[in-house]
């Protein structure tokens, strides 16, 4: 069983190592250290001071300077856990879930939130034994942490809450009672550490953009096929163009296309068309700002999954407890919107090029089917996309930009990063089927322009595709080629 030590740092290229490859975490004795260090620190100043301190001896938000006394301080951190578990809404998908779980102990290891060994151990076997909590989806302002979700998330460190846990290599729900693991006794402080932290919009994030990547690149794998589908000119991708604008997205795309399209016979052929339609054209230019904003995105999240970001934060080497505002998500609802609007127009545009594939231009039937009119081939595939475009331009507007008061005035702006995070993965999960349908339509423009060839490339994987989505020779039920299409390209 492969291991992966929880230290100082964490990338994106080790989340999806440690997720691929299912490997066991485990905390570095430098991390051990630092949460040992810092939960006896707090231990000895209550002991020696009786100072109000936010969330350790008094209430919560509006009830900040409600004191607590010393006796009640680990019951308000259970009742903490218990009155903020109130997420609603559909399940977070468990892929989600196990990376809270993995970004909640990244946050906690650097010992800077006082809560014991034991507590961060638990998450850490819920991790690696895939004993993921039910986590409702919507619940979080984005700011004074992700309370709900991660109430939900930690409720089975105390023995309450349900749970995910596989059987038969399928997840059902379970009591967390019934783990037969021992209840954690939470010391204080504790509780407050648990919920506050950007760990379900972080958590969201990194999984879109892990994604978002994916999809970049099949944007300009499937872009290439329709480029030869379409008998588009090759010159739009030189890269005297690109040197003069040197938009680092827009060369790497251009770059791409070349790449894909070397040695096609279909992309030397001489053009009997001056220019092509800017969906082909400016492909560069629009897939490379998409590249430029994921990549800026996880540049944020990076800093993000490797930060301290519960209230209020312990420095024991500097004998300071201070309360501030590191769980704020303005910073990641700002990019989630900016990344749903840099996939969007991936779909967008990839929408565009199916319009033109089956608009009985440049030698190709209308609707890319033989004897059109008994059949309609591929005329609704393209409804399809289309709908689903228009859905993810609702989508994009913008939820950084909204804030409701809470908490009586206390929390008087918040981020609606959580909000932000939810719809962006739902414009990921519509990119994934929009460009599932302009393979379709590509794949079957293509055969149209037969005996020529396209690049080794392409037709290593038009083959592959086809021994799963025949050609469409005549009508028949494309519900499922385009299930088929859609999975042939997931991650």
């Amino acid at each position: 069983m492969q291991t992966f030590e929880i230290n100082k740092t964490l990338t994106f290229a080790e989340i999806k190592s440690i997720l691929a490859e299912k490997k066991q975490v485990l905390l570095s004795n430098e991390a051990k250290q630092c949460i040992v260090e810092c939960r006896e620190y707090l231990d000895k100043k209550l002991a020696n001071s009786d100072e109000a301190i936010y969330g350790i001896n008094t209430g919560f938000g509006a009830l900040h300077d409600k004191k607590i006394p010393t006796q009640d301080l680990e019951k308000l951190q259970k009742n903490l856990l218990l009155s903020h578990a109130c997420g609603t809404g559909d399940f977070v998908p468990h892929e989600i879930v196990k990376i809270m779980l993995l970004l909640k102990i990244q946050s906690l290891s650097y010992g800077h939130s006082a809560v014991q060994l034991e507590t961060v151990e638990r998450l850490i076997c819920f991790f690696n034994n895939d004993i993921l909590p039910v986590v409702y989806e919507q619940g979080s302002l984005g700011a004074s942490g992700d309370l709900a979700p991660l109430a939900h998330l930690c409720l089975p460190l105390i023995g309450e809450g349900k749970v995910w846990v596989k059987e038969n290599s399928q997840f059902i729900i379970c009591n967390s009672q019934s783990l037969n693991l021992k209840a954690i006794n939470l010391k204080s402080k504790e509780g407050l550490a648990l919920i506050n932290g950007t760990q379900f919009m972080a958590a969201y994030g990194v999984w879109c953009l892990l994604q978002a990547n994916h999809f970049s690149d099949k944007s300009d794998e499937i872009a290439s096929i329709s480029l030869d589908a379409f008998d588009c000119s090759m010159d739009p991708f030189n890269n005297l163009l690109h040197q003069i604008r040197p938009h680092k997205g827009q060369i790497e795309t251009a770059q791409n296309i070349l790449n894909n399209l070397e040695g096609s016979e279909m992309a030397s052929t001489k053009k009997h068309h001056v220019q092509d339609p800017y969906s082909f054209r400016c492909i560069p230019q629009v897939h490379g700002a998409s590249k430029d904003a994921i990549e800026h995105a996880v540049s944020v999240f990076t800093t993000e999954i490797n930060s301290v970001t519960d209230n209020p934060t312990i420095f024991s080497q500097e004998d300071t407890i201070l309360s501030g505002g590191n769980f704020h998500g303005q910073t990641l609802a700002m990019n989630l919107d900016f990344l749903a609007i840099a996939l969007s127009e991936l779909g967008n545009i990839s929408e565009r090029r199916t319009y033109q594939l089956i608009s009985g231009q440049r030698n190709l039937p209308a609707f890319l089917v033989l004897n059109p009119g008994l059949n309609s081939g591929m005329m609704i595939p393209q409804y399809t996309a289309a709908s689903i475009v228009s859905q993810n331009k609702q989508l994009c507007t913008p939820a950084s930009v909204d804030s409701i008061v809470s908490s009586n005035g206390q929390e008087d702006h918040v981020s609606m990063g959580a909000n932000a995070a939810t719809k962006c993965l739902r414009v990921v999960k519509n990119l994934q089927t929009i460009l599932g349908i302009e393979l379709l339509n590509a794949t079957q423009a293509i055969e149209f322009r037969r005996p020529l060839k396209s690049s080794s490339k392409n037709e290593k994987i038009i083959t592959a595709y086809r021994q799963q989505i025949s050609f469409v020779t005549e009508d028949r039920l494309l519900h499922d080629d385009i299930a088929k299409s859609v999975e042939f390209i997931k991650m």
